[in-house]
């Protein structure tokens, strides 16, 4: 218990040290009700033949800003993404889940998203234009030292593209 705590203490400083330097870019809006931003992610995607992806996670998780940055730093990455998918950071805090106000809409989203967090955080969520699930990403398999692996991150995106998914439905 003593090293969790330990542990759980020297990233909150990573963090907070990021933030206060700077170099850290909150992505997640921890005020928006997920339920509603998934709805609206959904419009968007159907009227761009796109698919959604839920990033879940939190501005907590260095992990979650860390592929967000990644994302936007790289290009090939970030040109798949606006072509394919509509991407939204799905707040998550599993502390204050429980206590807040917002404490329905979080069970609601992730009962949706079929309880992702089994796989930790961030957590990728792909939904079709229906709004269902049809594949949930640990990114923990996308990582590669303390970064993102270019190769994995780029076939996880092939293998989930609208295209991609209706070819594997004709077969």
């Amino acid at each position: 218990m003593k090293r969790l705590f330990t542990i759980i203490l020297f990233v909150f400083m990573l963090v907070t040290i990021g933030y206060s330097q700077g170099e850290v870019k909150r992505v997640y809006d921890e005020k928006a009700n997920p339920m509603e931003q998934i709805d609206r992610a959904l419009e968007q995607a159907k009227a761009e033949n796109k698919y959604v992806v839920c990033q879940v996670g939190g501005n907590w998780c260095p992990w979650c800003l860390l592929l967000a940055d990644y994302i936007e730093k790289d290009s090939v990455v970030s040109k798949m993404i606006a072509d394919n998918y509509v991407w939204i950071h799905v707040n998550y805090h599993p502390r204050r889940s429980a206590k807040s106000a917002m404490a329905e809409q979080t069970k609601a989203m992730m009962k949706r998203l079929g309880n992702p967090h089994r796989f930790g955080y961030p957590v990728l969520v792909v939904l079709n234009e229906q709004g269902l699930v049809i594949h949930t990403q640990d990114s923990g398999l996308l990582e590669e030292g303390k970064g993102y692996n270019h190769d994995k991150v780029v076939s996880f995106l092939k293998a989930w593209t609208p295209a991609a998914v209706k070819k594997a439905q004709e077969m």
